[in-house]
């Protein structure tokens, strides 16, 4: 690959990720915030909620707005929103008046511009690589999910030398860095702006029609719906093992010990990234995924065996390892697969598919633990002969239930996966017709130049 081009791009990613690391710790210690002043486990779960939900309502619009203006200007103005809402919480924070429910907002806040700033990336992320290194290129984006779940260790150490408002300000501080990078930066024309017209059935005007067509293009294109449902839901299984890792640790081991698990976790979704970013994946892109549900459906229901931090410093690196495996095979192609005029689109639609059940996870994992599983497995409840007999009863046993009901609800998606015709063949597509990294030398001449 052309230096220059290496250069943009690791200087492109390096400021996104810079940026991701100071977003990470400030929703931890905000969660932590809350969950401190108020108790409830429940009003905790909120603020999961308030990141998912408005980033899927907002993923229409954003596709739209990918598809018609400039893609790194909408970047720009996105992280410009999430700042504000950043700073507005550190002036809330600095005059001791900050309550929950500005928590609750400012996170809606910054999970819709979170999104259009994603769509956007996604968007111009084919040309700027181009398809030969496009694979590899999203296995370097999947850095980002190992630093969020490695965010609790370095977060702790963070509140505890510089404070909450020490924390909020340095995420601010890593926004300037992402802007500065995008702005410095000669990316072509090509690559921010969409050109040409809309490939495949032409949508009628009209803004709901428009936010409408990604979905009409995916069905254009046998496989990729069944692909994004498949996709939506290990999302979502993935969305209640993740609300319920931590109390499942913390049943058996201390909250040092969770940390350290959680960076242990963090690592072996670092290492898959890595060998995505060296690799790309394997040449039929969805036996890659086939192959990670697979075991991400054994090592999750691994995780319910025995209340052992040992399994879980095991278990739960192979499970996060085949995350960046399943993302960037999935990533990659639909950003092959789709046209660049469209692209925008084609990604919200994906972001609403894949993520549409993920808020219901979120609400009900809680209920789910403490109503139902804890008490069917506590000494003396009603699976204590049977389920109990192997997975051991007493407190947290109910969430290792889960788990073990979530892995094979997982192997049982790899094996729906396989037996799809449509999803089998999805590699088989023609790819889109321009996928060859735009040249360098088309770059704009300012990054004030208006946009349209």
């Amino acid at each position: 690959m052309d230096p220059r081009r290496v250069r943009l791009l690791v200087t492109v990613w390096a400021g996104q990720l810079v940026s991701l690391v100071g977003s990470s710790l400030t929703a931890f210690v905000l969660g932590v915030w809350v969950y401190q002043r108020t108790g409830s486990v429940s009003q905790f779960a909120m603020i999961f909620l308030a990141s998912t939900l408005p980033a899927i309502l907002a993923a229409p619009f954003a596709g739209v707005l990918a598809d018609r203006w400039d893609r790194r200007r909408l970047m720009l103005g996105a992280d410009s929103v999430a700042a504000l809402a950043t700073g507005a919480i550190a002036a809330l924070y600095a005059a001791d008046v900050l309550a929950v429910w500005h928590v609750y907002v400012t996170t809606a806040v910054g999970a819709a511009a979170g999104v259009l700033h994603q769509v956007s990336y996604a968007s111009l992320t084919p040309r700027l690589v181009g398809k030969r290194h496009l694979a590899r290129f999203n296995g370097m984006m999947q850095a980002g999910r190992a630093v969020q779940i490695a965010a609790p260790l370095l977060a702790g150490a963070l509140v505890a030398t510089i404070g909450v408002g020490g924390v909020l300000a340095l995420d601010l501080g890593t926004f300037a860095v992402a802007a500065t990078t995008l702005l410095v930066v000669r990316i072509p024309t090509e690559v921010t702006r969409p050109a040409g017209p809309e490939s495949g059935a032409a949508a009628p005007s009209g803004s709901a029609w428009q936010a409408a067509a990604g979905w009409q293009h995916l069905r254009e294109r046998p496989g990729l719906p069944a692909l994004l449902v498949v996709f939506g839901v290990y999302n979502a299984l993935f969305a209640l093992a993740g609300v319920l890792v931590q109390p499942l640790i913390l049943s058996f081991a201390s909250a040092a010990t969770l940390g350290a698990l959680m960076f242990a976790g963090g690592a072996g979704l670092f290492a898959g990234s890595l060998l995505m970013s060296a690799w790309g994946g394997p040449r039929r892109r969805v036996t890659g995924i086939q192959a990670g549900l697979a075991v991400a459906g054994v090592a999750l229901a691994l995780h319910s065996l025995a209340p052992s931090p040992w399994l879980i410093a095991v278990v739960a690196p192979a499970f996060l390892f085949t995350l960046p495996v399943i993302n960037t095979a999935t990533m990659t192609l639909l950003q092959t697969k789709a046209e660049s005029a469209v692209l925008g689109r084609v990604m919200a639609t994906a972001r609403v598919v894949g993520d549409a059940a993920v808020p219901l996870a979120y609400v009900a994992a809680g209920p789910l633990a403490d109503r139902v599983a804890e008490p069917l497995m506590r000494n003396g409840g009603a699976l204590a002969g049977g389920p109990g007999a192997l997975l051991g009863t007493g407190p947290g046993r109910g969430i290792a239930l889960i788990f073990a009901a979530t892995g094979l609800a997982m192997l049982a998606l790899a094996a729906i996966a396989y037996a799809v015709p449509s999803l089998r063949r999805v590699d088989d597509l023609p790819d889109a017709q321009d996928l060859d990294a735009a040249p360098l030398g088309a770059a704009e001449p300012t990054v004030r130049e208006g946009v349209g």
